[in-house]
């Protein structure tokens, strides 16, 4: 059964779409991009933990020819210790998720997942002040690039 939080936080949702990530568009090549993000990363107190190319797997399993699409898993371990102090499931919901992928256009897309838009279903104030500090760092990795 759901608490009247939860319920005030779903209706909010349905009425009221909330962007759930970050993004920056880029003139570079994809190559240039996943690596000029791998050497802004460290800079922000984040280190990779996963890389997946999708468009290699896509091949693998399914013989299918894909974009390059390829998908970061970004973790900042003082922030990530701080979260799992404050709320012992969290680590379901990390690390944060960076796709890089290119687009038709030649350009390459970074997104990453908002730490604060992918927290509203964890009723934890503490958790949600760690979100917010996590999305100013990823966020300024992003708008760095």
């Amino acid at each position: 059964m759901l608490n009247t939080q939860q319920t005030k936080c779903i209706t909010q949702k349905k009425n009221k779409f909330m962007k759930y990530y970050i993004e920056k568009v880029k003139e570079t090549g994809f190559d240039q991009t996943i690596e000029e993000l791998k050497d802004k990363l460290p800079e922000a107190g984040f280190g990779v933990l996963t890389e997946i190319d999708f468009q290699e797997k896509f091949k693998e399993k399914f013989d299918v020819d894909f974009r390059r699409y390829n998908v970061l898993g970004a973790c900042n371990p003082s922030m990530g210790y701080k979260a799992i102090q404050a709320e012992d499931k969290i680590a379901t919901m990390l690390p944060c998720n960076i796709v890089v992928q290119e687009m038709d256009d030649g350009k390459t897309s970074v997104v990453a997942v908002d730490p604060v838009a992918s927290m509203q279903a964890v009723d934890n104030k503490e958790v949600i002040e760690i979100a917010k500090e996590i999305k100013r760092l990823l966020g300024g990795v992003i708008n760095d690039l």
